[in-house]
């Protein structure tokens, strides 16, 4: 994935996902913490969506999950019994 610098200089990295829908992760211009904008920008159709804004202890808590999916292709080893969720 290229790093690029947007007009207002964030850096920036765009990709598509499995369904071929155009993503980004860039560095937020949030003055008061550490932030980044991660997600679809448009779908596979083409229509536009929202990013997530996600501050640095959101990434940290998302990264082991993140990490048990890169190792066994799951997040199955992260999961709690609690009534089910979704």
């Amino acid at each position: 994935m290229r790093v690029k610098r947007t007009n207002r200089g964030f850096a920036r990295a765009d990709f598509k996902d499995r369904y071929k829908s155009e993503c980004s992760i860039q560095n937020s211009s949030l003055a008061t913490e550490d932030a980044i904008w991660l997600g679809v920008d448009k779908d596979f159709e083409g229509k536009p969506c929202t990013r997530m804004h996600l501050t640095r202890k959101m990434v940290q808590d998302l990264l082991p999950l993140l990490q048990d999916f890169v190792t066994t292709g799951s997040i199955d080893r992260s999961a709690e019994s609690d009534g089910g969720v979704g």
